[in-house]
């Protein structure tokens, strides 16, 4: 459901994460909150209103809502760019894809 709808960034993003809103909310399997765990910059996050957010550099150490996915870490400072009332849409990549891309990303650079 996150890669399958374009998401609005609201004026209630900041520093601390994008918050996203999306025309579905996404669905949680527990509507609570889970046991904390650590965060990190990059972490799309799901609280109860369904909406997601995505941590970025001054994110929290500990949170207790389901964590479905993650920015690349080489698109992180693109992340950072996008202004309030974008429209944005996630592309999934396959657990080695981000390596081989960041690599030829670099090597087009030189």
């Amino acid at each position: 459901m996150l890669a399958q709808q374009t998401w609005l960034v609201t004026p209630q993003s900041n520093r601390i994460g994008i918050r996203l809103a999306g025309e579905q909310s996404l669905a949680r399997a527990v509507s609570g909150e889970l046991p904390s765990e650590g965060t990190t910059v990059g972490a799309i996050q799901v609280p109860p209103s369904g909406q997601p957010v995505l941590f970025l550099a001054d994110h929290p150490l500990t949170g207790g809502y389901p964590v479905i996915g993650a920015v690349a870490t080489y698109h992180l400072d693109k992340a950072g760019q996008i202004p309030v009332n974008a429209r944005i849409r996630f592309n999934p990549l396959s657990a080695f894809e981000p390596v081989r891309s960041a690599t030829s990303d670099e090597t087009n650079n030189r």
